[in-house]
């Protein structure tokens, strides 16, 4: 025998006694997860195997043949045969933020696999003046006796107050733009002045510097609606300063849809940061045709190198305010001042007249829903009115003998608020062409609430079912996309957009966010007709390796964390008396 070869001989027998001195060692993790169909969360085709989690991280992601076997190894063992296991789910447009105020448990949501809420279109922080504060105490009374008050003065200090108090979901947060605006603005609808731009720029600094993924808005409602392109690129470059993003409800999602995506794309350009827009969709049927042309520009833009993507709920009616059918000037200077202007005649007649003329200027939910009959009323603050709670506008006005439209304006005086409202705008033939863009996640743009939450109005069912929805409606039953790629959507595409470090995968040294559901049941059971009904088919869910949901039922378990963006740079100064 040669001596090199009788060399290599020996060291392949010392490495092959070496493997197998390692695979009898045993492994101390605390959860195994057995026999389950992995979805890893790259969009590739998924494998049988097994998950290790040790603390709040993923250990091991195949065959722990060994590891299974010792049981005692594992304080929790489970058998996922038949069953798809994924990373967790990443609700791109939450609205659940100081909801977890009331509730931690994040019902609605975590009943769909939902493991990361992130905050947009507003925010809420920061908040510098007295006004800022009275008006998040005005919408915290909303959760009834014993509400909590603002005590906060930062973005950042407001996430900290949620993850100390104990929560099941991870959260993370964009600032808003319209946040910045009114801290330094008011409710007008006024220019900056140099002065005054800086210091909204010095706000998305401190909020870039404390946590915050980048700037958000929603541009058709005021005061948001009021700032130009301008003062919204001076902002983003803020935010592109600390690897932000730029995450938009656009100035139209209707009759100016392509301008809408063209002024999406300069804002990135000029900016020199990613962009993305919400609730991608053509809203009105003499703009659905558009939603080719609207795909064609992202497409191109994305060839040119730009950053940019969508994120969609899977319905054809959208959820906002009754307020949303009349002009944004309406509320110059905030709702209370349109609340006045709505009672005096002659302004009535001068709103009248400008809805009914459907100018492009601003988006007319009242002209784009067409039929009165697509415009239905949800949510009410004051008691004499929830009896209209599921009618539409239609109905509404013929049981009051009014003018539709004088029909609006009376309800929003009447209840002293933007009235909650479901108005159906979009075709379910493009629902399907966005859904089946790769570079499209989902979101639910609702709340995180339970069944029980059903006493003082109605909701929209994506609130309850978006995302088992897109699972069992969409990939099992329709076979739109693949489950492999939905998941990728799911999971990890918004953790790469939005620079959720260590999420998204299932991959050893990630976080334990761990989904398991039976794809043969997951799917919706809301409807617009009842819609405070939980999702079915999500079996077990981790956050951060502890189970929140066995058997489909919440375990009590709050390890949900605030999730920082890039940008973060010290901890937040608060009071811990009032956190």
């Amino acid at each position: 025998m040669k001596p090199v070869y009788f060399a290599c001989l020996c060291m392949a027998l010392s490495l092959a006694c070496s493997a197998q001195v390692k695979s009898t060692k045993p492994v101390p993790y605390d959860v195994i997860i057995r026999n389950g169909l992995i979805y890893d969360g790259s969009g590739q085709k998924p494998y049988k195997g097994d998950i290790g989690i040790r603390a709040d991280r993923v250990v091991a992601v195949g065959k722990l043949t060994t590891a299974s076997a010792d049981r005692s190894k594992a304080a929790t063992i489970i058998d996922a045969n038949g069953m798809a296991v994924a990373p967790g789910f990443i609700n791109v447009l939450s609205h659940t933020g100081a909801f977890l105020l009331k509730d931690n448990r994040s019902m609605s949501d975590l009943k769909q696999g939902i493991t990361t809420e992130i905050f947009g279109e507003l925010s809420w922080g920061p908040v510098k003046t007295q006004a800022m504060r009275q008006r998040i105490n005005r919408n915290l009374t909303t959760f009834g006796p014993g509400a909590d008050t603002c005590t906060w003065t930062t973005l950042a200090e407001f996430m900290t107050k949620l993850e100390r108090k104990g929560i099941t979901p991870n959260i993370a947060s964009y600032v808003g733009a319209g946040e910045v605006r009114m801290n330094v603005l008011g409710e007008d609808d006024v220019k900056p002045t140099p002065s005054q731009l800086a210091q909204m720029q010095k706000l998305v600094r401190e909020a870039m510097e404390g946590g915050a993924l980048g700037v958000t808005t929603m541009l058709i409602y005021p005061p948001n609606t009021f700032a130009d392109t301008a003062e919204l690129i001076a902002l983003c470059q803020e935010a592109a300063r600390y690897g932000g993003r730029y995450i938009v409800h656009m100035r139209s999602e209707g009759d100016r849809l392509e301008e809408g995506i063209q002024e999406l794309i300069k804002i990135g350009k000029e900016a020199k940061l990613p962009v993305e827009l919400y609730h991608f969709k053509a809203s009105g049927v003499r703009n659905w045709p558009k939603i080719d042309k609207a795909i064609a520009m992202i497409n191109q833009a994305r060839q040119q190198g730009q950053d940019i993507t969508a994120n969609m709920y899977t319905y054809t009616a959208g959820g906002t305010g009754l307020t949303s059918c009349l002009p944004p000037y309406v509320f110059n200077g905030g709702f209370l001042a349109g609340w006045k202007r709505l009672q005096d005649p002659e302004e009535r007649r001068k709103i009248a007249q400008e809805v009914r003329h459907q100018t492009q200027e601003w988006e007319n939910l009242f002209a784009l829903a067409g039929s009165m009959d697509n415009i239905l009323l949800a949510d009410f603050e004051q008691d004499s009115l929830k009896k209209y709670t599921g009618k539409t506008m239609g109905q509404v006005a013929a049981m009051r003998g009014k003018d539709p439209l004088e029909t609006v304006m009376d309800l929003i005086v009447q209840d002293k608020a933007r009235v909650g409202t479901i108005y159906f705008l979009m075709s379910e033939e493009n629902v399907r062409k966005e859904m089946q863009q790769p570079w499209v996640s989902f979101g639910s743009d609702a709340a995180s609430i339970t069944e029980d939450d059903n006493k003082n109005g109605t909701t929209h069912p994506r609130t309850f079912g978006n995302f088992a929805r897109v699972l069992g409606r969409y990939v099992r039953d329709e076979k739109l996309i693949s489950l492999d790629e939905a998941i990728r959507r799911l999971t990890s595409l918004p953790a790469t957009n939005h620079k959720l470090k260590d999420r998204g995968w299932l991959k050893p040294g990630y976080f334990a966010d761990v989904v398991i559901f039976d794809p043969a049941t997951i799917g919706d059971k809301a409807t617009f007709e009842k819609p405070f009904q939980y999702a079915v088919g999500m079996q077990h869910v981790f956050i951060n390796g502890k189970q929140v949901l066995k058997d489909g039922e919440h375990t009590g378990a709050l390890p949900g964390r605030a999730l920082w963006g890039p940008g973060r740079k010290v901890q937040p100064v608060a009071d811990s008396k009032k956190m």
